[in-house]
């Protein structure tokens, strides 16, 4: 018997682990059945749930256990990334609580006492965390009713893994894929690396537009006016870009300035990159410490002088006076002397956008150093010939075309990382510099001596390289590549990629490129991409705004499968903002609470399931119309899976538990069920006992643990085993006469309470319903019917009638007129007037969103989450105002 109360928090602790012990996630690549692969997005290992994973794992749950159900043989491989730069940085900051520092040259320690590691003993300390408390995230997805294969969990730093990491860098250095170059990078100074893009952070700053006079080579009263945000950087410019058609300063084009403080003669270019419409429309170039400088010195061959120090001081290229400066010493220093010399034509308060490190949170620099690249132009063109051919799809189809316009447009990709934690490049350097790239020390020392006819010293990179290296073998290195396994075999390429668009590009793109590197085949069929979880306004959720909602409080509150359900259903959009309030996933709950309730009223009314009973006995029309109504959602739901439109799914689900089996299954069925003995009670309680016991099969995807408890606790388990290893059910037979027998009284009894709604009719009030202008079929209909109209809408008797009378409300269902007198009830002429009122007042707010949104600055300026919701507020009044419209045309007044 059901436990009057549905307590999601026992069920899951006891449920999960029973799964997992029985091994109902296991893959075995050792079956004949089609193998059906999704690889997980590792999260780090510093990691802890937060809603991007509980959205992206909950959609490969849905489909994990949807094809295990399907009768494939499921693998979803889980593992977890090493995450160099967030790693070190824990590890770093546990160790500074303790006293104890890095010993890393040139940084500065105001005690001389603090105990510092070298990289060996640092590292020794990252492994001692690993264990302690690496494993948190994979806990905690189990809590989120992740069905992983935890026999083959994987992390980027194991034995296996890392195997495969030197095997692909020394195979790409010497197909020449990968090499050194001296390029721009994105360097954080506080944790002394190189980062990727998305370890960038754009953040709103306000400064300051410093307006600098440069004079002219020869003319020494002749100035020409650059506008910067960064006079730091001026120590070393090497050149000044104007608009070639910029009135202003085009004649100076091809002469020469004088850089102030500094004394250098710089070249005077003539480049559109410069804007005549912006700052003075002179920019000073500094191609060190600008990536657009970058570009714009290669065009011009302008020298690129590095003025900083990997820590973002002044380094021994400024002159003497600013060396060891921190950068913003240096700038405010700067703009004194310059103010000094009468240089400083005017300062304007700017606010714009400043770089920031994710992890050191200190302002990025672009800094020209010597790093290890690959050649990510050569490496993309078998990706996107896959994905032109369509070798791999994406869903939803925009994701192809971003894709191109990232994969055709690529720059050589920075794979080296200034950490001590992470795969050690391995890059050995003889006396003179020369590098031998090896799979272990052994062969570089062998081809060193090859190479210089003796034993020499080597010295090893003390790099290690992007934590997006690795995770770029996911697909195949988890499967056990290099060596060739049953699981390689078997499972690659993997089926699905489900991963959020942000990653499109870092992740994505690259694991194309390896996979078809190395695998010669795309290492998916599908790349599924989502949106971004939001705030219920549509705001990005962080930490400073206050708006972060934690997944774990909200599973101890509404349990896993409230939250599962609503992420499926938030899936909707899956380009854009995913609005989460904790009142959907309230809503979640009570909707699996409504299932609860259904099952155990239907228990306590003897509902069971006769041994072999067959769906095709039944004869009650109400009975065959519920289980076409079981075989329609049955459809829409594999339907929408099988599209990648999980939220589809979830909305089918809702609308035929709550809406039809609920609402009006039960409701429909209550005197029979409830009333005397005889095969019509038999039959409805077995239909009734039959669609529980399919439906739960067809939520167990969406929501695994409430329908597993529900199984057992109706007798199928002892009978079938767990649910979990259920195949998917058959759609039972539709009867179409019965269909639309049902179909009528469905209707029929909603437009007679909507029509009451929509005109505060009061509850209580009982109504006479006219029909006028029936066929046989409707009166037959009503004849049959006529206990449930009466009950279930509030009617006092049913009777034929010519023609409606004045006070009235009239709906039509099929041929027929149905006529509910109101005068008595409700005030006509006072509820038309509302009507008009409300349906004017929601026509003005449209017409008044309308200008909104036709003005083309409001929706250039406004935050996305500002035009989406008024975009929201304009269908809703729209909506609302058919619905009241058409209530006035029932009023017939």
């Amino acid at each position: 018997m059901l436990d009057k109360t549905y307590d999601p928090k026992e069920i899951e602790a006891r449920r999960y682990p029973e799964w997992e012990n029985a091994g109902a996630f296991r893959a075995h690549p050792d079956s004949p059945k089609q193998p059906y692969c999704i690889v997980i997005p590792p999260p780090n290992v510093t990691g802890s749930l937060h809603m991007g994973h509980a959205l992206d794992n909950t959609l490969q749950d849905v489909l994990i256990r949807w094809r295990r159900m399907k009768g494939d043989d499921v693998l979803w491989q889980p593992g977890t990334d090493h995450a160099g730069i967030a790693t070190q940085m824990v590890v770093v900051r546990n160790l500074e609580q303790e006293g104890i520092g890095l010993a890393v040259q040139g940084a500065a320690t105001n005690d001389a006492n603090k105990k510092l590691l070298n990289r060996e003993e640092f590292l020794a300390k990252v492994w001692e965390w690993k264990a302690y408390s690496g494993g948190t995230i994979t806990g905690q997805l189990r809590r989120l009713g992740a069905s992983c294969d935890w026999s083959r969990e994987r992390f980027t730093m194991d034995e296996g893994l890392s195997k495969a990491v030197l095997k692909v860098f020394v195979e790409l250095y010497k197909q020449g894929l990968i090499y050194k170059d001296l390029r721009l990078v994105n360097w954080d100074p506080k944790m002394l690396t190189a980062i990727s893009d998305l370890e960038v952070e754009s953040r709103e700053v306000k400064g300051h537009l410093w307006y600098f006079k440069y004079p002219i080579e020869g003319s020494p009263d002749e100035f020409i006016v650059v506008a910067t945000t960064r006079p730091e950087t001026m120590l070393g410019d090497t050149g000044i870009a104007v608009h070639p058609d910029d009135p202003k300063w085009k004649h100076l084009i091809g002469k020469h300035a004088v850089l102030p403080l500094v004394g250098r003669r710089i070249a005077i270019v003539g480049d559109e990159y410069s804007d005549p419409e912006k700052g003075s429309g002179a920019v000073k170039i500094t191609p060190a410490h600008d990536f657009n400088d970058f570009e714009v010195g290669r065009r011009h061959n302008l020298e690129a002088i590095n003025i900083f120090d990997r820590f973002a001081r002044v380094n021994g290229n400024a002159p003497e006076k600013y060396r060891g400066l921190d950068r913003f010493e240096a700038r405010k220093k700067i703009v004194v002397e310059m103010e000094e010399l009468g240089l400083v034509e005017k300062i304007e308060p700017h606010t714009h956008a400043v770089p920031y490190g994710d992890r050191g949170g200190v302002p990025v620099e672009p800094y020209l150093t010597e790093q290890w690249y690959a050649d990510a132009k050569k490496l993309a063109e078998a990706p996107l010939a896959a994905a032109r051919d369509g070798r791999v799809k994406f869903v939803p189809e925009r994701g192809r075309e971003d894709f191109f316009r990232w994969m055709e447009n690529i720059e050589p990709w920075c794979v080296s990382r200034q950490l001590w934690w992470g795969h050690q490049i391995p890059a050995w350097y003889g006396p003179d510099k020369k590098v031998f790239v090896a799979l272990s020390e052994e062969e570089a020392q062998a081809e060193a001596r090859a190479h210089y006819g003796k034993d020499v010293a080597l010295e090893r990179d003390p790099d290690v390289l992007d934590t997006w290296f690795s995770s770029a073998l996911w697909p195949f290195s988890t499967l056990g590549w290099p060596d060739q396994t049953a699981e390689l075999a078997k499972y690659y390429p993997t089926s699905t990629l489900v991963t959020g668009w942000d990653i499109l590009f870092f992740w994505v793109a690259r694991m194309m490129m390896m996979g078809m590197h190395f695998m010669k085949d795309v290492p998916f069929r599908t790349v599924y991409l989502h949106g971004l979880v939001t705030d219920e306004k549509g705001q990005k959720m962080s930490k400073s705004k206050g708006n972060v909602i934690d997944p774990l409080e909200l599973i101890d509150k509404y349990g896993a499968d409230a939250l599962r359900f609503t992420m499926t259903s938030l899936a909707a959009s899956q380009a854009g903002r995913l609005r989460l309030s904790p009142a959907r996933v309230e809503g979640a709950r009570n909707f699996a609470t409504k299932l609860w309730n259904a099952t155990r009223f239907a228990e306590m009314n003897g509902a069971a399931l006769p041994q072999g009973f067959d769906p095709v006995t039944a004869k009650l029309t109400v009975n065959k119309w519920m289980l076409g109504e079981l075989a329609r959602a049955n459809q829409a739901i594999d339907k929408a899976l099988t599209d990648f439109r999980l939220n589809e799914a979830a909305t089918a689900l809702y609308e035929f538990v709550w809406g039809v089996v609920c609402d009006w299954y039960v409701e429909l069925t209550k005197p029979i069920v409830q009333g005397a003995d005889g095969p019509e009670k038999d039959e409805t309680r077995a239909v009734t006992a039959f669609v529980l016991r399919e439906t739960v099969k067809l939520m167990h995807p969406v929501m695994p643990f409430i329908t597993e408890e529900l199984w057992d606790k109706l007798g199928h388990r002892a009978e079938h085993g767990p649910l979990i290893g259920q195949p998917w059910p058959a759609p039972p037979t539709v009867d179409a006469m019965a269909d639309a027998e049902m179909g009528w009284l469905v209707k029929l009894i909603s437009d007679i309470r909507s029509a009451r709604a929509e005109l505060n009719v009061p509850a209580g009030a009982k109504l006479k319903l006219l029909v006028i202008g029936g066929n046989a079929t409707t009166a037959a209909r009503i004849e049959t019917h006529r206990a449930a109209i009466e009950r279930l809408a509030r009617i006092e008797g049913v009777e034929a009638a010519d023609s409606a009378p004045k006070a009235s409300l009239q709906i039509v269902v099929g041929e027929a007129t149905y006529a509910l007198p109101v005068g008595d009830v409700i005030d006509l002429k006072a509820e038309s007037a509302r009507l008009q009122k409300e349906i004017k007042k929601l026509a003005d707010e449209v017409g008044k969103i309308d200008a909104k949104l036709a003005n083309a600055a409001f929706v250039a300026r406004a935050p996305e989450e500002v035009v989406e919701e008024q975009r929201e507020r304009r269908a809703q009044a729209e909506q609302t105002g058919a619905r009241l419209s058409a209530a006035l045309e029932r009023l017939g007044v």
